[in-house]
């Protein structure tokens, strides 16, 4: 049961700040803007450093109900509330795929639905296993439902992760490490669960412009990646809101290293939260944080006792909420405004529908907007189940949607130092992640040099790339790839009289388990011709490619068998690492 003590545990965090500089200011002050009164900061009433009410300030009665849940449902700060519960998806105004319409479709476009949301989140089943969940009627609740579980176990996964014999870990911030263990988490996680999805939405929120870390500016320092990161995390694990997440980001030094001077980070929140470009706001925001500044002296956020005591109307009127003077006022009623479910609506349907037009993008917003979300989930699960994204949205697909599902459906066994390639990589792509100032603004650059890359890390270091299962060297390049129970006798149909329809089968295997389709069959005819030769009248497979070899020496025919189904699957997903498919979500109908 959660208490009122996890309400001053993160209320400690965002008012530290303020209250190690006592910098006061803000709160009910009188008309002519005079420091103390029900100060949250300085003095006065405070429910942080004392003061005469606590409850002036951080409400956790207003409301019915009685009992320790109640009070911790309706805490909150000056109007800005701590936490919310999810929102079911019944309450939902974007409409949504549910599972009987799922269910009249054909099984192709079923699988390539299914397809698409875990590729989304970053995640994958095994081909049978997938079909089964299909067949059993339910696969659309049956996802959503295990993204309300707990199933990880959270102290082996850290450990596993932290675990140098297994992952490589890197000391110097030349590496960035916090950000290759991030990377790692994604393929180690085994189910997805609450803490995937959790650990899924601060990941997105970090690729955007509204809480990236930004490690590519040099006032910004690697523990800033963790730190955003990890308290994005466990702040959706104790069921915080997006205002009051966003409220402790804006004021948090990692955002002051990224946005350094008080009128910069005024003009940023209202642009990147609100959308709100007018330049006639930036002045008045400036005076609000004039005593904010972010000190050369170790990049080190300071706040001064030079604060403002003027009120500012023009901000108070156009938030709509209490008076603006300090800083902290304008973070808080920034975060309480009408304006900002509608402002991060808007940057995170850009990120998912990039390839929409504006007035589609401005209805979908508006839709996502009826339904008064509170939490991020509500906003991206609300997205990624709808009609809108499952069955009509078309757009490239990021390098970590690619590489992570791949890796759970092809048996992929990785290297120590898989993830710091795979980081190294990401920048050659421009597709790094949390690096840029503004986020991705591209999510998926798409010019020749950047997909070059993409192309080619998909190809080489996944696609075609086998793991030698006599290698046991973690170190060893020939360590990682995928296995030879991906390509299994067991995983695809076959006839050893019947090369055509074995080759077929297998090919379709191949197909499917990558780009959620069967072949065409002029594809068909494409890998027969280059496989299959005919001898006095009689159609056999050509040496390289003769699955079905046979040899007295039962081990050697094994081995041999493995190694030619292997030739073929190398062309196989050698072609399919060139296929439009490979890289995009397309609109199924």
């Amino acid at each position: 049961m959660k208490s009122f003590k996890v309400v001053l545990k993160w209320l400690t965090i965002i008012m530290s700040v303020i209250v190690i500089t006592n910098c006061g200011g803000g709160g009910n002050n009188n008309a002519n803007g005079a420091g103390g009164g029900n100060n949250p900061a300085g003095g006065g009433n405070n429910p942080i450093v004392g003061g005469n009410n606590p409850n002036d300030d951080i409400n956790t009665t207003n409301g019915g109900g009685t009992g320790s849940d109640s009070e911790f449902d309706r805490a909150s700060y000056r109007g800005l509330s701590f936490y919310h519960k999810v929102m079911p998806s019944a309450d939902y105004k974007l409409d949504q795929l549910t599972d009987s319409e799922f269910n009249e479709l054909s099984n192709e476009k079923q699988l390539k639905i299914a397809n698409k949301i875990l590729t989304s989140l970053f995640f994958g089943y095994k081909l049978s296993d997938l079909k089964s969940k299909i067949a059993a009627g339910n696969f659309l609740s049956t996802v959503r439902g295990g993204l309300e579980e707990e199933k990880t176990d959270k102290g082996w996964l850290e450990d596993h992760i932290l675990d140098d014999s297994i992952f490589k870990q890197y000391q110097s911030s030349w590496y960035e490490p916090q950000a290759i263990t991030i990377l790692s988490r994604f393929y180690a996680m085994e189910d997805l669960d609450q803490y995937f999805l959790n650990n899924w939405t601060a990941y997105i929120l970090t690729q955007t412009i509204m809480f990236s870390p930004a490690y590519e500016l040099s006032s910004s320092h690697t523990p800033d990646i963790s730190g955003v990161y990890n308290r994005l995390v466990t702040m959706l694990e104790n069921e915080s809101g997006m205002r009051f997440i966003t409220y402790v980001h804006m004021m948090s030094e990692s955002n002051w290293r990224r946005f350094r001077s008080p009128e910069d980070n005024g003009r940023e929140m209202l642009e990147i939260y609100l959308l709100d470009t007018n330049d006639s706001h930036v002045p008045i925001a400036g005076k609000a944080l004039r005593n904010w500044k972010l000190n050369t002296d170790s990049d080190t956020l300071e706040v001064g006792l030079n604060r403002n005591t003027i009120a500012l109307p023009v901000l108070t009127n156009f938030f709509g909420g209490e008076p603006i003077i300090t800083g902290e006022d304008f973070y808080r009623e920034l975060a309480k405004s009408s304006r900002f479910i509608k402002g991060v609506t808007r940057r995170l349907v850009d990120f998912f529908f990039p390839e929409k037009d504006d007035a589609k993008k401005i209805s979908i917003t508006d839709s996502i907007v009826s339904s008064n979300p509170e939490t991020w989930q509500d906003i991206l699960l609300q997205i990624i189940f709808s009609e809108e994204y499952l069955l009509h949205n078309s757009r490239a697909q990021s390098a970590e949607e690619t590489f992570y599902s791949l890796a759970k459906k092809i048996d992929y066994r990785h290297r120590r130092d898989t993830f710091r390639h795979f980081k190294d990589r990401l920048e050659e792509m421009h597709q790094a992640s949390m690096k840029y100032k503004l986020g991705k603004i591209e999510r998926v650059p798409l010019d020749s040099l950047s997909f070059a890359h993409y192309h080619k890390f998909i190809r080489e270091s996944i696609l075609i790339r086998k793991a030698n299962p006599e290698q046991t060297d973690r170190d060893n390049w020939n360590y990682h790839g995928w296995q030879e129970s991906f390509i299994g006798f067991d995983k695809f149909s076959y006839d050893e009289e019947n090369i055509n329809i074995s080759l077929k089968n297998f090919v379709d295997y191949l197909f499917e388990v990558t780009i959620a389709r069967k072949a065409t069959s002029a594809e068909h005819t494409l890998f027969k011709n280059h496989m299959i030769e005919t001898d006095n009248g009689t159609e056999i497979f050509k040496y390289a490619f003769n699955m079905f070899t046979r040899d007295d020496d039962r081990t050697k025919e094994s081995k041999d068998r493995a190694e030619r189904k292997g030739n073929i699957a190398y062309i196989v997903l050698d072609y399919i690492s060139r296929l439009d498919a490979s890289y995009r979500q397309s609109e199924v109908r």
